[in-house]
């Protein structure tokens, strides 16, 4: 990154919103045209991302956030399912005085970006899932592997990340998982034992599989084939049901978003097409349906 977009990006604050019974840290990097959304993993802050933040397109405006009780976003007081946080995401960017988005989601947050895109028709423009599952109902990756994402350990432990890293996450990060632990030891704060129960919570009793067919934005699908947590046959079912999907494959593992950000992100920047001025205006349920061309 540049000595011009460093200083913009120090320029940056985060605001802690507070709406629909939450208080939300929110990360909002101001740009031209429509702001990608991005909605990160189980128990990762919004700091996680920054590599693959700094590999966008620096006009594209992002705006980042802290699930509750992740980072800096206070632990809700009752469990939540992802209708409910998609209905809060959507009250946080009408804060933020924005309409139309693009939304992505890594992993866990993979199915809080279908739930958005499910729940906004004419405020989703497109939809990137990266490394992500269709919820309870799924093809699940090795036991062995799954039952280390139990506990947030990894993210409050840098020694422990390094060591089950590579089992954990495949692809580059199996030669060295010294980076990874770097990255989650970015985070301000690792978040509460309580928050990261209640994602978990949100991930067993819900699923898209039946609510997939009728998502209708244009869809990027980024799955590696050395996944251990999701498997590639996910990302095919994802491209069998939904309707304008198209299916990116690559030989890396589940975090490569952020790991190698520098290969995913020109990707993730040509689907979404040059940042530009003109925009498609929302106000609410006034504006028109999304066409064929966005």
């Amino acid at each position: 990154m540049s000595e011009e977009q460093e200083s913009g990006a120090q320029e940056i604050e985060d605001r802690l919103i507070a709406t629909g019974g939450q208080r939300i840290r929110v990360r909002y990097r101001p740009g031209t045209g429509v702001p990608l959304v991005l909605c990160n993993g189980i128990g990762a802050s919004l700091e996680v991302l920054d590599p693959f933040v700094d590999a966008l397109d620096p006009q594209r405006p992002v705006v980042r956030f802290d699930v509750p009780g992740t980072g800096e976003s206070p632990t809700s007081v009752l469990p939540y399912g992802f209708p409910y946080l998609a209905w809060v995401l959507g009250r946080v960017l009408d804060e933020l005085d924005i309409g139309v988005v693009d939304i992505l989601g890594l992993s866990w947050g993979g199915a809080l970006a279908q739930q958005f895109a499910f729940q906004n028709p004419m405020r989703c423009r497109r939809l990137i899932l990266v490394s992500t599952g269709t919820g309870a109902i799924m093809v699940p990756g090795d036991p062995r592997v799954l039952s280390k994402m139990v506990t947030p350990r990894r993210f409050r432990d840098p020694e422990y990340a390094a060591q089950v890293a590579g089992e954990l996450y495949g692809g580059a990060v199996r030669e060295d998982g010294k980076g990874i632990a770097e990255t989650f030891s970015r985070q301000m704060h690792a978040g509460s034992k309580m928050g990261y129960l209640h994602q978990l919570l949100a991930g067993s009793v819900w699923t898209s599989i039946f609510a997939l067919p009728v998502i209708r934005q244009k869809t990027l699908l980024v799955f590696g084939e050395d996944d251990p947590i999701i498997p590639m046959i996910n990302g095919r079912i994802f491209e069998t049901l939904l309707p304008r999907a198209t299916l990116h494959r690559h030989d890396g593992g589940h975090v490569d978003l952020v790991t190698r950000a520098a290969k995913l992100a020109p990707v993730i920047d040509e689907f979404l097409g040059t940042p530009h001025l003109g925009r498609r205006q929302w106000r609410g349920r006034t504006a028109g349906l999304l066409t064929p061309r966005d």
